[in-house]
């Protein structure tokens, strides 16, 4: 069955999903599947698997210079979503990205899930690399999402990225894109952002998962503003508990959100871990159960940091 599917089958209920990341390299999965280990017994309807851009990283040499090299520290996302799906059989959608990767790297990971099975994606730009000033499409790459579900189309229609018709073509891929309730950092405005991700709608795209926000209020204004220039896809709301005293800065600006007034009172308060632990639990609570109420069935969940407290979230949400 198709996420979209799945959605639509479990309307009416509370549900949830959830966000994961592929070990680094050298590590196993023993914390990677003690994270669903703690969060299966909530039924998510999917877990969602992170890609990666590789990252510049420096070797000193014997002479006291350094080298500059390209590492991956996070490979294997299809590897660990057929993992996932074989270990749990819960729905898994791995992530396909524009950055660090060419067109013909995206070809090969769409030939390997095919082969697997596995035909849900989550198509996304991906951010720029850690040490670029500006997004730089990869050569032989992309610079939108909008050429990635192109080439997607392409092959869900009989067709390599040459051109050359695929002999045996397979199940056909369905995918969602993300959105951004308080505009993508390029985007010049926000209505620029969602004709952005109404174009992706008109590709395709079947769903939309947010950006962590911590203000409902911009997410409501921000959907309802979507329904006016005519997206009608699911928009999922995405939520990243705060969990650590070094996030109450770090996220927001990371992440480019900001965080409302009463919970910007309640973060200046905190002095430790422990504190803004219990008060992104306390704010997740709150924020879960209000979006609930306006009918957001289900809630993305981002555990980076924070798989105990979207645990104690959904304890009480669900």
């Amino acid at each position: 069955m198709k996420v979209i599917e799945i959605i639509n089958q479990n309307k009416g209920k509370r549900k949830l999903s959830f966000e994961v990341l592929p070990p680094l390299k050298g590590n196993g999965t023993e914390n990677l599947f003690a994270t669903i280990d703690k969060l299966k017994v909530f039924d998510p309807l999917y877990i969602n698997i992170t890609t990666h851009h590789s990252e510049y990283v420096y070797k000193e040499l014997p002479n006291g210079q350094f080298e500059r090299n390209r590492v991956r520290r996070r490979p294997g996302t299809i590897a660990i979503a057929a993992a996932i799906r074989n270990k749990y059989n819960i729905p898994v959608i791995p992530h396909i990205i524009c950055s660090g990767a060419s067109a013909e790297d995206i070809e090969y990971e769409l030939l390997d899930l095919q082969f697997l099975g596995i035909e849900d994606l989550l198509l996304l730009r991906g951010d720029k690399a850690k040490d670029d000033r500006i997004f730089t499409p990869t050569k032989g790459g992309y610079t939108h999402t909008t050429e990635l579900i192109e080439q997607v189309n392409n092959f869900n229609d009989g067709f390599f990225n040459d051109g050359t018709p695929i002999k045996h073509p397979g199940e056909k891929f369905t995918f969602g894109v993300a959105a951004y309730p308080e505009r993508h950092e390029e985007a010049p405005n926000l209505e620029m952002d969602i004709k952005y991700l109404k174009m992706k709608q008109a590709l395709g795209a079947q769903y939309a998962v947010t950006q962590l926000f911590y203000d409902n209020n911009k997410f409501f204004d921000f959907v309802k503003r979507a329904r006016e220039m005519g997206v009608t896809i699911p928009i999922i709301p995405g939520i990243k508990p705060l969990a650590k005293l070094s996030q109450l800065t770090i996220v927001p600006r990371t992440f480019r959100c900001d965080l409302p007034e009463a919970l910007a009172e309640e973060v200046i308060k905190c002095k430790t871990d422990d504190d803004a632990k219990k008060l992104g639990i306390e704010w997740g609570i709150q924020q879960c159960k209000e979006l609930y109420a306006a009918g957001f069935e289900t809630i993305h969940f981002y555990t980076v940091s924070a798989v105990d407290s979207v645990k104690e979230i959904a304890k009480e949400i669900l």
